[in-house]
């Protein structure tokens, strides 16, 4: 079977590591072409990967060589995007979230649904191995009844100030991540939020109206308790650790080391760092999910769904709103 052609919409950070991984060789898909909003920064990357570019996300989704989209543009454009696919038939990879709004994130699903194509949602961090082997274990019974499970996130340095003003917070653009993560270890979903959020490392990010240390208590509905904690900035760099507890035992994943050797000396022993972004501690999840879109557009179902986005946006809402208010926050309350 030929490889199926991806085109490539959003030239950013983010669409730039997806379209260098499609053009390094993930197999069963291809980078076909390629798009932005600044055509620059699509002939750029079009240029350095030797692939063609398309004046709009239309004109892109009208190809003949194009099989499928991947989505790497604003969370503001996402919807349309992901509309504008399923209309014309294609199967997407959306990076998260899937959009700020419920109604939103509804009215893509509801799309999706109606057209019968498939989305997956870019939440990379459930293909992580060592995340996943704590899921296993949680899904498996090895652990017990999980009674509690503790997500600690922290990026090595705040991101621009531009950016945190559009990006809808620290809890639907940072900890979002995590409320996947628990949904995903537990098993089951949020029933209640109670956040609090601080401004510790960069002033300016507290005057855009947001936090920069955000702390959050999900109460899932089978009484297991997550607990999260974020930072935008951890000095020794990205620093990522899941832990679910159980009455049989406990697993963690834990960070790793650019690599494994270790200097000793009359001060005592030093490890190598851990990667400095999630560009080098993800990049094997990066090549995983690709791997499981491969299987989507073989006709197997997506694992993760726009459903799933919608559901941790909803978690979100409730902590961001919790965070502003102090005290817990049903999820419903917000979902309904």
């Amino acid at each position: 079977m030929s490889a199926a052609g991806v085109g490539l919409i959003g030239c950013g950070r983010i669409g730039q590591l997806h379209a260098r991984l499609l053009a390094g060789g993930v197999d069963g898909v291809r980078l076909a072409a390629v798009c932005d909003a600044v055509p620059a920064a699509a002939s750029a990357l079009a240029s350095e990967l030797r692939v063609p570019t398309a004046a709009d996300p239309g004109e892109m989704m009208a190809l003949g060589d194009v099989d499928a989209v991947v989505i790497c543009t604003p969370t503001e454009t996402h919807v349309d995007l992901i509309v504008a696919a399923a209309e014309a038939g294609l199967p997407a990879f959306c990076e998260k979230p899937v959009s700020l709004e419920l109604a939103e994130a509804e009215r893509a699903v509801s799309a999706v649904a109606a057209a019968g194509t498939a989305v997956q949602l870019g939440f990379n961090r459930r293909f992580d191995p060592s995340h996943r082997a704590v899921a296993a274990a949680a899904h498996s019974g090895a652990l017990g009844e999980v009674h509690v499970v503790r997500i600690t996130s922290r990026d090595p340095e705040p991101p621009p100030h531009d950016y945190v003003a559009t990006s809808g917070g620290i809890f639907a653009d940072m900890m979002i991540h995590d409320f996947d993560m628990a949904r995903f270890v537990v098993g089951a979903e949020v029933a209640e939020v109670y956040a609090a959020g601080a401004v510790r490392i960069d002033p300016m990010i507290g005057e855009l109206g947001d936090w920069d240390t955000a702390v959050a208590v999900l109460t899932h509905v089978d009484g297991t308790i997550t607990t999260i904690d974020n930072s935008r900035q951890a000095i020794y760099g990205y620093d990522q650790r899941v832990e679910a507890f159980g009455s049989a035992g406990a697993m963690a994943s834990q960070n790793p080391t650019v690599h494994s050797a270790v200097r000793s000396g009359p001060a005592g022993a030093a490890a190598a760092p851990m990667p400095w972004f999630f560009t080098e501690r993800y990049a094997e999840s990066y090549r995983a999910e690709w791997a499981a879109f491969v299987d989507v557009l073989a006709g197997e179902p997506p694992l993760v769904t726009l459903e799933d986005g919608r559901a941790c946006l909803a978690i979100a809402l409730a902590a961001t709103r919790s965070a502003r208010e102090g005290h817990p926050i049903r999820v419903a309350d917000v979902s309904s």
